[in-house]
């Protein structure tokens, strides 16, 4: 069925969940691994504020599902920007559908009426669909009375953010994927001068590894310092 699917698209290769560092998440994940194999829940709704990894749960469900030889798919809807609600053509067939920023679609009567018929297709095949939104599902401006309710159907997960600690230890974990090292120092002292969220922190740390290699280097506190500071004034 991929074939006839009108947009391309791929899998993010450091986006599994043996990337993601869970936090006080743990639960969720566990939800999730066991909605993609089809030991639980048939339908998981995911939400909270962004920069929580929202996303990269998501496409760590569709390589989940690969690794068990099962069709998925993934798209990133995007307010102001909805592809033609065709991309629904042919989805009802796959074991998942995972959707990023459901949320989008509210108020667009066309997308809410093609999703409500995919999401029934999809739903008697006895498949899988994960969603996620910046928002609970009650609290979604969805105009369609029959689809709001049947997006709060299944488990609604609420992803918590990371506590400080929690935050310290993923930037560890991340560098150490990375294949180099970071401090408890050096993580304290990220914390108190970069934004806390993960996409800027994991992008921070690229920088850092970049820097790191280039002037050989191991990453001090005195030596990050250096580079933050090369890097405002960049």
């Amino acid at each position: 069925m991929a074939e006839q699917l009108p947009v391309n698209f791929e899998f993010r290769a450091n986006q599994t969940f043996k990337d993601f560092f869970p936090g006080s998440n743990q639960e969720i994940v566990d939800h999730l691994q066991q909605c993609v194999t089809g030991d639980g829940e048939q339908q998981i709704f995911i939400w909270g504020k962004p920069g929580l990894g929202k996303s990269h749960l998501l496409q760590a469900c569709c390589q989940h599902a690969h690794q068990h030889h099962l069709s998925a798919f993934y798209f990133a809807l995007a307010a102001n920007a909805l592809p033609d609600p065709a991309l629904l053509a042919g989805l009802d067939k796959f074991d998942l559908v995972c959707l990023d920023n459901i949320e989008t679609i509210a108020g667009d009567p066309v997308w809410e009426q093609a999703f409500f018929n995919f999401f029934n297709q999809h739903r008697s095949g006895g498949h899988r669909l994960i969603v996620s939104a910046a928002c609970a599902p009650a609290k979604l401006a969805i105009q369609l009375p029959d689809l709001k309710t049947r997006l709060s159907w299944g488990l609604s997960l609420k992803l918590k953010p990371l506590s400080e600690s929690d935050c310290i230890a993923a930037l560890i974990f991340k560098a150490d994927q990375m294949g180099f090292e970071i401090s408890m120092q050096a993580g304290r002292f990220l914390l108190a001068n970069y934004d806390r969220d993960l996409p800027s922190l994991w992008h921070l740390l690229e920088k850092l590894d970049r820097a790191s290699l280039a002037a050989k280097r191991k990453l001090t506190l005195p030596f990050l310092k250096k580079i933050l500071t090369q890097t405002a004034h960049g």
